[in-house]
């Protein structure tokens, strides 16, 4: 199993690295803002997404097709995301052209010119990419969970924005959104590859030099308002889909970790997860269904989505609420809770089996947390949690009360 060793600097702007060396021809590079949806001001969401795609349309050196082909061209890859609480610029390249890959990511991070002509275009390629998203239930049932989950705050609006959202954003509003949020003390940089750590730095400290210190950033808003509900409504084309969930520990919370086996036991990415072997295995009501946990600087979520025929869906449910009645009243025993531990250590071996995964892993939890947790306290963590600990979890966070449900019903034809 690869063992994690990175290393975590500040540059002299105050820009943060963390840094993996990893014996490899190809190099991963990320610039992470804590510059998510949830920064947004009322009159801008999605404008942390339309930013994303406008970074790539010009910079005062650079045309677009430069910016697209600067990487693609020798055989790389350059990419971008927006989530609630980060916006990532990244690229994949042979180690050699790292030099080419820090120039550009930090050119579009502080040079972007935001031509208006390009901005127009890429409203519609924005508004296509809505339509898409409505026109798939099984993607569209989740933001519509969590809208409902996080109704009235930052964190319940859709990243894509709204059409009427989209199309009011004009070139002032993304110069804006940069200046407070695309400034050294906001960036972390991650770095998996192949490059001395010395050699790595310089290039940083001179591609970065330009780059503002601070912006005038607002402290985003808390989440407490949290109503359980229970929704229905037809949108679905072919089978019903349904997400049953509710709030979750933060990531700064000590029962994160625990919160993590208990999601991974439900229905995570195993075979053998409680939900696959009964809703799916043993009953057959569903070709999908899994759990997630997701977690935000001050509150997280957690949920179940299971996507079936019509006539099964409410037994799927039902069978789902069952299996969260269980863990609720009946301690793992010892021996499943060795396993589950030792199950969800191989899950994040898997994930870091990937050096585009670690950077993207790295780079997050440096952004999060100041900090990067090695393997050895990664395991260390799994080891404390106790049966009596994901007990006491599951009465708090599964209890019925609690839950929240939205299910998208066929529409009629």
């Amino acid at each position: 199993m690869k063992q994690i060793e990175p290393s975590c600097h500040v540059l002299k702007n105050g820009v943060r690295v963390v840094y993996l060396n990893v014996p490899n021809q190809v190099a991963h590079l990320g610039y992470f803002f804590a510059a998510g949806s949830r920064f947004e001001k009322k009159d801008e969401v999605g404008l942390a997404h339309f930013l994303e795609h406008c970074v790539f349309k010009g910079t005062t050196s650079r045309k677009a097709l430069n910016i697209l082909s600067c990487i693609d061209a020798v055989g790389g890859e350059l990419n971008a995301y927006t989530a609630k609480e980060d916006l990532c610029l990244y690229a994949s390249f042979s180690k050699e052209h790292t030099a080419k890959a820090i120039n550009l990511l930090s050119d579009i991070s502080i040079n972007s010119t935001f031509p208006e002509k390009e901005l127009e275009k890429e409203k519609e390629v924005i508004l296509d990419e809505l339509n898409s998203y409505l026109d798939s239930p099984s993607d569209k049932i989740f933001d519509d969970f969590e809208a409902e989950l996080f109704k009235n705050h930052p964190l319940g609006n859709n990243i894509l924005g709204t059409k009427e959202s989209v199309e009011h954003f004009t070139k002032k509003h993304l110069v804006a959104f940069v200046s407070n949020y695309f400034t050294a003390d906001n960036l972390v940089v991650s770095y998996v590859g192949n490059l001395a750590y010395p050699k790595l730095e310089k290039l940083l400290l001179a591609s970065l030099q330009e780059m503002p210190l601070t912006g005038k950033r607002e402290i985003p808003t808390d989440f407490n308002t949290y109503i359980p509900f229970k929704k229905r409504s037809k949108e679905a084309n072919f089978q019903s889909h349904a997400v049953l969930g509710g709030l979750a520990p933060s990531y700064k919370s000590d029962d994160r970790m625990a919160m993590s086996l208990l999601i991974n036991i439900l229905g995570g990415p195993a075979l053998n997860s409680r939900l696959n072997l009964s809703v799916r295995e043993k009953y057959g009501l569903a070709y999908s269904v899994e759990a997630s946990y997701n977690t935000f600087a001050d509150t997280g979520f957690w949920q179940i989505y299971v996507g079936s025929e019509a006539k099964n869906m409410n037994k799927a449910i039902d069978l789902i609420y069952k299996e969260l009645q269980v863990f609720q009243t009946k301690e793992l025993s010892s021996l499943q809770l060795q396993r589950a531990k030792a199950q969800l250590k191989g899950h994040l071996a898997l994930g870091m089996d990937s050096n585009a995964g670690l950077m993207q892993g790295l780079g997050k939890s440096l952004l999060a947390f100041n900090q990067i947790d090695t393997l050895a306290e990664i395991h260390h963590g799994i080891d404390k949690i106790s049966s009596s600990q994901l007990l006491e979890i599951s009465r708090k966070y599964f209890k019925k009360e609690a839950l929240s449900e939205l299910v998208f019903d066929l529409a009629d034809a």
